[in-house]
């Protein structure tokens, strides 16, 4: 679920997250839309947002829990979401998403997983691949992910992911696909040489990652809106095609064959930016190592890419400074570290100089990153625990997947064994 995810676009805000209740009202999938199989809207933003690029990505709260409540229900509601095993986990994929799992596995059934073969879509390192996925695993354990409340699995592990990625494609007009910005940018950089098929049809991929396990909600990010909202437009043009009686009269239940995921959108706030640019986001793709916190950096390491970052000559610290891109930046990131609210780091800081704060925020940073990494090194130092926890959390999802994706083969027509 996105570039280097399942990217992470941090939304620092002192409320919970809310579902998008004007996604219906204002450009969102109608039921009846679909009468015209043909047919899509052109605007495909979220609550009015363009939308950019693709990665699993969530959102997270500064001073409250990051889950919406539940249903009443004894039957929770599902959440899926992933990170791709590329490059090195950083802090804004930790604050963007992973840290707000720990808090949403509270509340819902969640499937959390590596998403690898989103990360082929680039070149990439063959003999790198397999060893970042469990590396990125056991950073999801370490960061609090709880195994008996939450599946944890390699996407890859699952074959139904590519099975379903199939039959969706053979759904998906291709004019869908070629209005996806995240796929213009990467063509056009690297040329049509360059870039495989798979960069086109990636956003089918997320589809199947998402409705193969029947998801209620899934987190985004403003760059995943334009993706999730296709996976939506996606579900209710199967549903239409394959679904209801049509369904019924070749064995099935009938009905709709696919939930149609709603967003988990946080209120809006700032983004965790580039170390070295304060108008960039924080990215794993980043040429310099420098403009990141790695989750796995060690505390010199730390201090050093906090010392060198970039800052401004004005006096004092604030927030919401257009002019003070880095500053902002800096603020918040240490806002959430330090689980403090906006207007207490408002105050704490107001009057500080760079030098005072560079050692506040690197402190601040070290303490909080330091259990995650040495309970990294348990859980790393001992693979057998790790591939039963993936094996296990595979079977899981199987069970899962596999009841939807023989309904879709029943749907469409196949003969099944």
């Amino acid at each position: 679920m996105g570039r280097a995810a399942l990217s992470q676009f941090l939304i620092l805000s002192n409320s919970s997250p809310r579902l998008s209740s004007s996604l219906r009202s204002r450009g969102g999938v109608q039921s009846k839309y679909l009468k015209r199989p043909g047919f899509i809207r052109q605007n495909r933003a979220i609550n009015g947002h363009n939308a950019t690029g693709f990665r699993c990505c969530c959102s997270v709260s500064l001073s409250q829990p990051v889950a919406p409540e539940a249903s009443s229900s004894s039957v929770r509601k599902r959440m899926v979401s992933g990170v791709q095993p590329t490059g090195a986990i950083h802090l804004g994929n930790y604050l963007g998403a992973i840290k707000n799992w720990v808090a949403l596995q509270n509340s819902y059934d969640t499937l959390f997983f590596i998403v690898d073969l989103h990360a082929i879509t680039l070149p990439y390192d063959t003999q790198q691949l397999s060893k970042a996925s469990r590396n990125t695993a056991a950073i999801y354990l370490a960061c609090g992910v709880d195994t008996s409340k939450a599946s944890v699995f390699v996407q890859s592990h699952v074959r139904a992911h590519v099975e379903l990625m199939w039959l969706l494609s053979c759904a998906t007009p291709i004019g869908w696909l070629n209005r996806m910005i995240q796929f213009k940018e990467k063509s056009r950089k690297a040329g049509d040489e360059n870039v495989g098929v798979a960069l086109l049809t990636y956003p089918v991929l997320m589809a199947s990652d998402i409705l193969l396990y029947q998801s209620d909600f899934v987190p985004v990010g403003e760059d995943q809106k334009q993706h999730l909202e296709l996976t939506r437009e996606l579900a209710e043009r199967v549903n239409y095609l394959y679904g209801g009686r049509k369904w019924k009269k070749l064995g099935g239940r009938g009905g709709s064959i696919f939930k149609v995921p709603e967003p988990l959108i946080p209120p809006a706030g700032a983004r965790v930016m580039s170390l070295t640019d304060g108008l960039s986001k924080m990215s794993k793709s980043a040429p310099s190592d420098q403009s990141r916190i790695n989750l796995l950096d060690p505390k010199d390491v730390i201090a050093n890419k906090i010392k060198r970052c970039k800052t401004d000559s004005f006096p004092g610290l604030e927030f919401d400074n257009p002019e003070r891109p880095e500053c902002n930046n800096l603020l918040s990131i240490y806002q959430i570290i330090s689980s403090k609210t906006k207007e207490e780091v408002a105050r704490e800081c107001q009057d500080m100089n760079w030098g005072t704060f560079k050692n506040l925020i690197t402190d601040a940073l070290v303490d909080h990153l330091h259990p995650i990494q040495v309970r990294y090194e348990e859980i790393i130092s001992d693979p057998a625990y790790l591939d039963g926890v993936l094996a296990d959390g595979a079977t899981k999802a199987a069970a899962i997947a596999d009841a939807t994706l023989e309904n879709v083969y029943q749907a469409m027509g196949f003969l099944r064994r």
